[in-house]
């Protein structure tokens, strides 16, 4: 039943929050005393002492002037801990959204996608249940039973010692249950995740699935999985229905103790009436802020649950330190002018068992770029094109060696800064759910629309954009449903014009390709970049053919590099290379 003070961080203004909620506990617990002090008053004069109506006038409008207040307090509180509650998943949800982007790829690629989302989304939300219910409970069931204690050992001394013997029994009893709720807790929302996930996957091969005939079997996973989840919930509500069921009846009992002691003392004449009676309409009172908590302590769990996932992402490392130089303005912080240059990197993917050490990408990888360059690295699959290229986006640091620009090494500049400077486009480009102008725009924001039009000319795909309905105003539809995989490649190389950096990182942008298209864009290309750095990763010969200098890769150091020709002749592994093209129509 512990605060979660990492939570209460997130609160901007936290010692306003917990202040509010502590005087509106004291403001309710005034309310409560009065009220029950009024009515004591009111029904003793009215049945005891024989008074009028007239006479308890005064205090029955005080009664609803304070039924008033409390009916108050409550909807402020309300409010306060909404409004609260909002600003904390809004700040959470901004703070999420952008570690996972300083993160990068290459963490999002080691997660499942569908409970990244789940937490984001659900996670997020279902921390209405701390801050709008939880935690103002806790706060009231600190506050009220204390004042409440107090007041009645003031009326009474017994009464108040069998409240203060009879209240902690049920702490205990809450503590004891909730141990055992938390740890089913967190396993079902790890399964709640895990259905997200699978579902998720499902949806996104839906049509592989249907081909491969494999439908009914993913159907039967996910109705494992969804009764699993079932069984789980099932389990929690029968502990929370338990933890329910010991508060009410402890809670109960315990009133019932506080009556039948006043009422024998009532009976044989030892303890006044107004007295009594106000003591016995406190005693629910007392009890009731904690089976209040009992209630609202599950809701807190399920909350705690996806608060840690939120936390473990949250302090997840960037990997990619950020070490900025002193500069006035980005465009003094870094100029792209000659050379970019590998000198001995190499780097080494961190392990995931403390006992071994990492997979070895890059081993002492040197060669350099010139401007007006296209640079080809050539390989088998895991010969390191991929890591060079991650390595080069700032989505990985070098483990050893240094890349600079010019003679100055990229790490000097942070890592958003960099990217800046450089344009990439990826063998699998994504597009999103927008119109196809906002889509280039990825590429630089305040483009022009001549601009825009511009760079899709450049990229060969103007034409398609015109015939579409609204031309680049139409919405391609989810990962570009109304295009082609050709038409999505093209429309990502129209970002990169767009963008128009000086490093250009390409992977086999013309994979998709018709061979008349490919070689109008290669062109294009070639113009539009002949004053920029280009590295691109190729698998296609008449790719390779075209580029000023060649990197062959080979366990992740440098084999060879030069011309084509100067290959063909020097390096066997690289003819055994062009060989294997001319059966399989790509380069290993």
């Amino acid at each position: 039943m512990s605060i979660n003070k990492r939570l209460l961080q997130y609160v901007k203004t936290m010692y306003l929050y917990v202040a509010a909620v502590g005087i509106l506990g004291f403001l309710t617990v005034g309310c409560i005393i009065v009220q029950a002090y009024l009515i004591a008053h009111i029904v003793n004069g009215a049945f005891l002492l024989k008074q009028t109506l007239v006479s308890l006038q005064a205090a029955l409008f005080i009664l609803l002037a304070v039924l008033a207040i409390r009916a108050i307090v409550l909807m402020g509180g309300d409010v306060i801990t909404n409004a609260v509650s909002c600003s904390v998943k809004s700040n959470l949800r901004s703070r999420l959204f952008s570690h996972l982007f300083a993160l990068g790829p290459l963490y999002t690629r080691g997660e499942r996608s569908g409970e990244i989302v789940n937490t984001t989304a659900d996670g997020v939300e279902s921390l209405d249940a701390y801050f709008i219910q939880f935690f103002p409970q806790v706060a009231a069931t600190l506050i009220i039973p204390t004042v409440v204690l107090i007041v009645v050992f003031r009326f009474d001394l017994i009464s108040g010692i069998v409240l203060l013997v009879t209240w902690p029994i049920l702490p205990l009893f809450m503590i004891l249950i909730g141990i055992q709720a938390n740890a089913m807790t967190k396993r079902r929302w790890q399964v709640v995740s895990l259905l997200s996930a699978h579902f998720l996957d499902v949806l996104q091969g839906l049509t592989t699935l249907k081909l491969f005939g494999r439908i009914t079997l993913q159907e039967e996973t996910i109705r494992r999985v969804s009764e699993r989840y079932s069984e789980i919930t099932l389990n929690v509500l029968k502990v929370a229905f338990l933890s329910s069921f010991v508060m009410e009846t402890g809670a109960t009992l315990s009133t019932a103790i506080v009556a039948v002691e006043i009422g024998l003392r009532l009976l044989y004449g030892s303890m006044p009436f107004e007295p009594a009676f106000f003591i016995l309409l406190l005693a629910p009172e007392f009890f009731l802020p904690l089976r209040s908590l009992g209630t609202q302590f599950h809701a807190s769990i399920n909350s705690a649950a996806s608060a840690g996932r939120i936390f473990d992402i949250l302090e997840t490392s960037i990997t990619s330190t950020k070490t900025p130089i002193t500069s006035t303005s980005n465009n003094a912080a870094i100029t792209i002018q000659n050379t970019l240059a590998f000198h001995n990197v190499s780097y080494t993917y961190p392990s995931t068992d403390d006992t071994q050490t990492g997979k070895v990408a890059l081993k002492g990888v040197s060669f350099d770029a010139q401007r007006g360059q296209m640079v080809a690295l050539v390989g088998a699959s895991g010969a390191g094109k991929t890591t060079i290229a991650n390595l080069l986006l700032r989505f990985m640091k070098p483990t050893g060696g240094e890349i600079t620009v010019d003679g100055r090494p990229i790490q000097n500049v942070t890592a958003q800064e960099w990217r800046q400077h450089v344009a990439w486009q990826p063998q699998n480009p994504y597009v999103f759910n927008a119109t196809v102008a906002e889509n280039i725009r990825l590429g630089r924001a305040n483009a022009s629309m001549q601009e825009v039009i511009e760079a899709a000319l450049a990229a060969d795909i103007h034409g398609f954009i015109m015939s579409l309905p609204q031309g680049y105003e139409t919405m391609i539809g989810e990962r570009g449903a109304r295009l082609s995989g050709g038409q999505i490649q093209r429309l990502s190389l129209a970002r990169v014009f767009l963008k128009n950096a000086p490093v250009v990182v390409l992977d086999e942008a013309t994979s998709t390709l018709d061979s008349e298209s490919e070689e109008q864009v290669l062109r294009n290309i070639r113009h539009v970049m002949k004053d920029h750095i280009f590295i691109v990763i190729a698998h296609r010969l008449n790719t390779i053919e075209d580029a000023d200098k060649i990197i062959v890769l080979q366990n992740g150091q440098v084999a060879a590099q030069g011309t084509h020709q100067d290959l063909m002749q020097q390096s066997t592994l690289y003819r055994n290379m062009v060989q294997a093209y001319e059966g399989k129509g790509v380069l290993l």
